[in-house]
């Protein structure tokens, strides 16, 4: 048996531009998706703070130390520039790994810049 764990979450990250008219996918600054250990191509979650949206996507790597955060195609029309948004990517693991696993945490401040990188604490 394998569980769905998750493994990495940009929490709180600003929408810097919706492209409709793009093949589909969210662009994320590199320095984000390196933090995260988020991989271009990756299947992610994004869920929207202000209309409560959840719909998954794949990443691709943004420039780097750009803080962009770009919903393109479909996915732009669940977001707005200047919205809310928490990126989610999970893992499938063994009941035995995920005992023992430790999710990473990319906590960001203004123009999506990297506040601090963590690791959830087993309680």
């Amino acid at each position: 048996m394998e569980l769905t764990i998750l493994k990495a979450k940009i929490h709180t990250v600003k929408v810097t531009e919706a492209n409709v008219a793009y093949n589909g996918s969210i662009t994320i600054d590199a320095d984000l998706l390196d933090a995260a250990g988020i991989k271009k191509y990756e299947q992610v979650y994004v869920n929207n703070a202000v209309n409560g949206s959840r719909i998954m996507t794949y990443v691709l790597p943004g420039r780097r130390g750009s803080g962009e955060v770009c919903m393109n195609g479909g996915a732009a029309l669940h977001a707005n520039v200047g919205d809310t948004v928490h990126i989610l990517s999970f893992v499938h693991l063994s009941p035995e790994e995920a005992d023992s696993y430790q999710p990473t945490l990319v906590f960001t401040e203004g123009e999506n810049k990297i506040k601090s990188i963590e690791k959830y604490s087993h309680a």
